[in-house]
């Protein structure tokens, strides 16, 4: 499984703030999905470099975006990514909206967007270390599932 983790973040991308969720969403998965290759982006929130970034991870299996889902005027993660994705998977993001309503209200206010562009899968997940944390390993019993349906191998 091969899975790109993009950071859509303005200070992180300048250098005025250490990624952390990146490389926490890549630890975990790489803890627990060993055969997972994971690589990783820092981008800003500007739609033309989401979308260069999307583009330039369309064949993965995986695209897992952090950053940029509130309701900031910058925020525009899940705008660019549902603009990209040919179809959407609801219930992925409802269910992490879900599980982390049970850890803080805030999450509420999340718009993270979960769909697919061909055979690769997009997911938006919240900024913050804790939430990412959460997401992950929400996520990470569906991903190799997903992943054989894609195939055509079936349930």
């Amino acid at each position: 499984m091969k899975v790109t983790v993009l950071t859509i973040s303005d200070r992180a991308s300048r250098g005025e703030y250490e990624d952390l969720s990146g490389p926490e969403i890549q630890s975990i998965l790489e803890e627990s999905l060993p055969e997972c290759g994971v690589s990783r982006l820092v981008v800003p929130d500007e739609a033309d470099a989401i979308r260069k970034a999307l583009d330039g991870a369309l064949g993965e299996d995986w695209i897992i975006t952090t950053g940029g889902t509130g309701i900031s005027p910058r925020d525009i993660t899940p705008e660019v990514c549902r603009e990209f994705c040919d179809r959407e998977l609801p219930g992925i993001s409802e269910t992490l909206r879900a599980e982390s309503l049970k850890e803080t209200p805030m999450a509420m206010l999340s718009r993270g967007y979960a769909g697919m562009k061909g055979r690769t899968l997009v997911v938006n997940f919240p900024g913050s270390l804790k939430a990412v944390r959460l997401c992950t390993r929400v996520l990470i019993p569906v991903m190799d599932h997903s992943i054989d349906m894609l195939r055509g191998h079936g349930h």
